[in-house]
C-alpha cells in the first residue's frame, strides 16, 4: 500500500487507524476496558502485521456508547448486549430505509 493509498482510506469508517493506546486516549478510558469489550465480542478489533490491535472510527463509536452505558451504571456484559442490539437496529432500520427507497423508484406512481 502505497502512501497515497493510506490517506485515501483515512476517510473510510471501518479502517482500522487507531492502536489501542490511541483509541483508549479518544475514549478516555484504558485499555483494559478496550480489552473487555473485545471479549465480550461489542467489538473485534483488527491486528496489525505485528499483532497489535488496531481500532476504527466505527468501533470507536461504539465502544464510546458502551463506555457511557457503564458510566450510568450499567454492568459491562449488559452495556455490550445493548450496544450489540443498537448496532443490530441501527443496520435493520438502514436496510429498510434502502428497501423503501427502491421500491418508491420502482413504483413512482405509489410514490406519490
Amino acid at each position: 500500500m502505497t502512501a497515497d493509498d493510506s490517506f485515501g482510506r483515512l476517510d473510510d469508517d471501518g479502517y482500522p487507524a487507531y492502536t489501542m493506546g490511541r483509541a483508549a486516549e479518544m475514549l478516555g478510558t484504558t485499555q483494559g476496558f478496550l480489552r473487555a469489550i473485545g471479549e465480550a465480542r461489542l467489538i473485534t478489533p483488527l491486528r496489525s502485521a505485528g499483532g497489535h490491535r488496531r481500532y476504527s472510527r466505527y468501533q470507536l463509536r461504539i465502544a464510546a456508547r458502551a463506555r457511557e452505558l457503564v458510566d450510568q451504571g450499567t454492568p459491562i456484559e449488559a452495556a455490550c448486549r445493548i450496544g450489540i442490539l443498537e448496532d443490530q437496529l441501527e443496520e435493520a432500520q438502514r436496510i429498510n430505509a434502502e428497501y423503501r427507497r427502491a421500491a418508491g423508484s420502482a413504483n413512482p406512481a405509489t410514490a406519490a
